[in-house]
């Protein structure tokens, strides 16, 4: 099952502004949801060395992410998934995010609205999250 935004599926080249998501994934048969959040990127560090010098480069980039094939860390939702196929699970992404910072506290302020920890409509078993004032004025990362 693919990623939906606004109805819609999701095109690599509409988001690579992005450095992640907040997303629902909802199991088909019984309702139950999980809220969470996805990098879109990870890093990539390469090294080599000059033969003439001997010292040692290091290039860091950005590659994609698994976010593609990603069906949330809970592993009641992933044992789930395994059992019923992925065709059982709408995956619907909430909001796009510029930073980190903001990707958690987008994720905090769903989870929290939408009570998971109280409720069994909701995979969600843990609230994790460190935020940072400066995370909301965009001047992190």
């Amino acid at each position: 099952m693919e990623w939906t935004y606004q109805g819609r599926p999701v095109v690599f080249d509409d988001i690579s502004e992005y450095v992640g998501f907040v997303y629902l994934i909802e199991n088909l048969d019984n309702g139950r949801k999980y809220v969470g959040k996805k990098n879109l990127w990870k890093p990539k560090v390469s090294r080599r060395k000059n033969p003439k010098t001997g010292k040692i480069k290091t290039t860091r980039t950005r590659v994609e992410s698994d976010w593609k094939d990603y069906y949330g860390s809970s592993k009641e939702l992933e044992s789930d998934v395994e059992k019923l196929g992925t065709d059982r699970f709408s995956r619907e992404i909430i909001k796009f995010c510029r930073t980190k910072g903001q990707m958690s506290y987008d994720e905090l302020k769903e989870q929290i609205s939408r009570r998971v920890l109280e409720s069994d409509e909701y995979y969600n078993g843990i609230i994790q999250v460190r935020i940072h004032r400066r995370h909301l004025d965009g001047s992190e990362d």
